[in-house]
């Protein structure tokens, strides 16, 4: 199994390309775009905007270098039975999950709101995993997933920085993964949140991981390849 080393911080990281796995957080129109429900909380949809150019770049090197693609998806069933009473109470009560928005009811599986945007469609083959909470292995087959592939390190973008992203790392942290979060690949609707998260991650000589970015990440993978 041939190795790539990436540039990182703390320090670089050598790993394996075909244990490898680029999750991409919850990169939906609920997150991104007006009327979903970020905005519902009372965010500036257009800060998260800056992520979807870095993230497109990183997904075309893991399909180019046959790096194993998961995208997540934070939403609920139409009945709402996985959305605890407590995360619907938050925000705009004239607007919460489940209520009908411009793109569908907020939130929700199937509706076109609740879908990852065009720009980053997955292509046939990729795995989409559909989660009730902020963490992508909560309520989920993630787990189950990366261990049938033999999966050791996870590269992980998408938003938020200092919510899903940051909880899915400390999540797989705690179940032994190699973490690398691409810092440009990832936003938050709240900059200094994004810095601190991302400061978070790799203090202490890596306390939950390592911090990149998305043409360090494409450039380790050609490297490798070559």
């Amino acid at each position: 199994m041939h190795t790539a080393t990436l540039d990182a911080e703390p320090k670089a990281l050598t790993f394996a390309p075909a244990a490898t796995a680029l999750l991409v957080i919850d990169m939906q129109r609920d997150f991104l775009e007006p009327g979903g429900f970020g905005e519902a909380l009372g965010n500036d949809v257009g800060l998260l905007r800056a992520a979807i150019g870095p993230c497109r770049d990183a997904l075309a090197a893991a399909r180019e270098h046959k790096v194993l693609v998961v995208h997540t998806r934070e939403g609920h069933r139409p009945d709402l039975a996985c959305a605890p009473p407590a995360k619907i109470a938050r925000g705009d009560p004239a607007k919460r999950i489940g209520d009908d928005g411009p793109m569908g009811r907020i939130l929700v599986r199937g509706e076109y709101g609740h879908d990852i945007i065009d720009e980053l469609a997955p292509v046939a083959g990729e795995i989409v995993i559909d989660k009730p909470g902020k963490g992508a292995f909560h309520q989920t087959d993630l787990a189950q997933i990366l261990q049938n592939r033999g999966i050791d390190t996870l590269i992980v973008c998408g938003v938020t920085t200092e919510v899903c992203v940051h909880t899915t790392i400390r999540e797989a942290n705690d179940r032994g993964y190699h973490c690398v979060a691409l810092a440009d690949a990832c936003a938050s609707y709240f900059p200094e949140f994004h810095r601190v998260g991302l400061e978070m991650i790799k203090a202490q000589g890596g306390i939950f991981g390592w911090v990149s970015d998305s043409a360090k990440f494409a450039s380790a993978l050609s490297a490798a390849a070559a």
